[in-house]
C-alpha cells in the first residue's frame, strides 16, 4: 500500500503541472505518467506483476433467462435495485457500467472486483491504482443480493448481479435505447489481486496500447472504439488529464482548469454536454477536441478516426455495436476452478460469518 499511496501523491505531483512531456515516460498499462529518472523506482520493467492467463470470450455455460426456473425474481430485483439507484443519482449508473467493465477485464467476469477479503489476504482489485477510491455502485449490488439471497438463497451469483446491473443501467441511462442481451450462469471467483489491475487500459493509453490490451481480451479495434463510448458518461479525476488542457479545444479547456482549480483529485463530467445520457456524444467530442483523456483523443487518429465519424454521425450505429460489444465482455470467461456462489459479495465464503 505504501508504495501505491507513494506513486499516487507522484502523480498527482506531476499530472497537477505543465504540459510538456519530455523526459516522461507511461507505464502501468496507461496509468501512471511519470519523469523517466523515477520509472525504475515507480515502474520498473517485469516488477512481479501477477498475471492469469488471458480470458477470452467464449459464453460456454451461459444462457439468457438462466433463472427463469430457480429463481425467476432475480433479474427483476436487479432491475429495480438500479432503477432506483439510478433515479437518485445517474452518476451510480456510470459506476455499474464501468464497475462491470473492470470485472470482466481481470479475471473474467467472476465478481472478483467486488471483494475485499479473500484467504490470500493479499490486496485485491479495488485497491489497484485504476479503482482505487474511485469504484462505484457496490451497494447497489449488495441491496440486489441481500433481497435475492431472501427470495433465492445460494442461487444467483455476484458475477451475473455486477452484469445484471450493468444491463440496466445502460438501458437507464439511455432513456431505453440500448437493450443489451445478457446471459446468466456466472460464478463467483475467489481470488482477487490490485497487481492484476494494469490489465485495465489507461487515461494515458496510445491507439496502439488500447488496441493491445482490448486484443488481448479478445476484441477488435472497432470493439475497441466502441467500448471507449462509454466515456459518455460518468465522472474522472482531474489528475488524470489536467497534464494535456494545451492540447484540447481551449474554451473547454479554460471551463476544466476552473473547474480543477490546482486539485487534481476533484471530479468532472466526462461529457460536457449530455453528462447523464448514455448516448453518440463522445464521438463527436473527440472529434471537437473536448475530451479528457489521451486515450480519447487518440481516437482521432488515422486508426480509428472512420469509427468514429460513423458513430457520430449515423443514428443508431454505436448503440447497436455497444450492445453487442457489452454482451460480448459479459461471456469473458477465465480460470473457472475453485469458483462459488457468494453469500455475501466483497468476501469468499468461507471467511468471517454470514
Amino acid at each position: 500500500m505504501a508504495t501505491k499511496l507513494a506513486a499516487l501523491v507522484v502523480l498527482v505531483a506531476f499530472l497537477a503541472g505543465p504540459a510538456a512531456c519530455e523526459g516522461t515516460y507511461i507505464c502501468f498499462n496507461g496509468w501512471l505518467r511519470l519523469p523517466s529518472i523515477l520509472d525504475k523506482l515507480l515502474c520498473p520493467r517485469g516488477s512481479g506483476t501477477r498475471r492469469e492467463p488471458v480470458p477470452s470470450p467464449s459464453g460456454s455455460g451461459l444462457s439468457y433467462g438462466y433463472y427463469s426456473t430457480s429463481c425467476p425474481s432475480a433479474e427483476k430485483i436487479v432491475k429495480e435495485a438500479v432503477k432506483k439507484a439510478v433515479d437518485e443519482n445517474p452518476g451510480i449508473g456510470a459506476g455499474l457500467v464501468r464497475l462491470f467493465f473492470h470485472d470482466c477485464f481481470v479475471r473474467g467476469c467472476d465478481a472478483s472486483v467486488l471483494l475485499n477479503t479473500t484467504n490470500s489476504n493479499n490486496e485485491t482489485e479495488r485497491e489497484g491504482l485504476p479503482n482505487m477510491n474511485s469504484l462505484r455502485g457496490f451497494e447497489v449490488i449488495d441491496e440486489a443480493k441481500t433481497a435475492i439471497e431472501a427470495a433465492c438463497n445460494n442461487t444467483v451469483s455476484c458475477a451475473d448481479i455486477v452484469a445484471f446491473a450493468a444491463r440496466d443501467a445502460s438501458y437507464f441511462l439511455s432513456n431505453g435505447s440500448i437493450n443489451i442481451p445478457m446471459p446468466g450462469g456466472r460464478y463467483d471467483g475467489r481470488e482477487s489481486f490490485a497487481s492484476e489491475t494494469d490489465q485495465l487500459p489507461g487515461p494515458f493509453s496510445n491507439v496502439a496500447e488500447l488496441n493491445a490490451s482490448f486484443a488481448a481480451k479478445g476484441f477488435t479495434l472497432d470493439e475497441m472504439v466502441t467500448l471507449s463510448g462509454a466515456h459518455t458518461i460518468g465522472r474522472a479525476r482531474c489528475m488524470f488529464f489536467s497534464s494535456r488542457f494545451s492540447e484540447m479545444n481551449q474554451t473547454y479547456a479554460a471551463n476544466l482548469r476552473a473547474e480543477c482549480s490546482n486539485n487534481g483529485d476533484t471530479n468532472v463530467n466526462q461529457d460536457n454536454v449530455t453528462s447523464n445520457v448514455l448516448d453518440k456524444q463522445y464521438y463527436q467530442n473527440v472529434i471537437d477536441n473536448k475530451v479528457l483523456f489521451t486515450s480519447d483523443a487518440m481516437l482521432n487518429s488515422t486508426e480509428t478516426r472512420t469509427q468514429v465519424i460513423d458513430n457520430a454521425d449515423k443514428p443508431g450505429e454505436w448503440e447497436r455495436k455497444f450492445e453487442k460489444a457489452m454482451e460480448k465482455m459479459g461471456k469473458i470467461k477465465g480460470d473457472q476452478q475453485g469458483l462459488e456462489i457468494r453469500k455475501v459479495c466483497w468476501r469468499v465464503n468461507n471467511v468471517g460469518q454470514y
